[in-house]
């Protein structure tokens, strides 16, 4: 029985300590708003916080994450208003989508950890996030408008 503190709630299910985190939350949890991308940890569609650090869940597994907080998108915030998911709404960052749950759980790890960056440090922040349709430059606008609050 694996047990996992995800979005604030405590969840219990079949699954053993080498289960990928991702396929605990898509097919146990059926929390399928985290992607697979490439499953080696390079694409970051996939990405969720763990204690507030943003992990590839591709690449992590139920026993490194033990008794840590778990957030994916669906719980970053209830009504889907945190000040990333709004950047992203009030700027159209999203062409086909399939990355952005991964690009705005990489952003919001980001700017919990650096709340004013320069657009530089928003490139090398967000570089590890592929984006397939090419969005970086409204990515980057997005984080810098979700910063600034303006």
């Amino acid at each position: 029985m694996a047990r996992l503190n995800v979005n604030g709630e405590t969840r219990e299910f079949e699954a053993s300590d080498d289960t990928p985190l991702l396929w605990a939350l898509r097919d146990d949890l059926k929390l399928t708003g985290s992607k697979y991308g490439c499953g080696v940890g390079l694409c970051g569609a996939c990405t969720v916080h763990v204690d507030g650090k943003a992990v590839r869940s591709c690449q992590t597994t139920l026993g490194d994450v033990g008794a840590a907080e778990v957030t994916t998108i669906e719980g970053l915030d209830a009504e889907g208003n945190h000040p990333v998911q709004v950047a992203w709404r009030d700027l159209s960052v999203p062409q086909c989508g399939f990355c952005q749950s991964g690009q705005i759980m990489q952003a919001a790890a980001l700017l919990t950890e650096n709340p004013k960056p320069s657009d530089q440090e928003i490139l090398d922040g967000m570089s590890g996030n592929v984006c397939r349709c090419g969005c970086y430059q409204r990515i980057v606008e997005a984080v810098r408008l979700a910063s600034t609050g303006s």
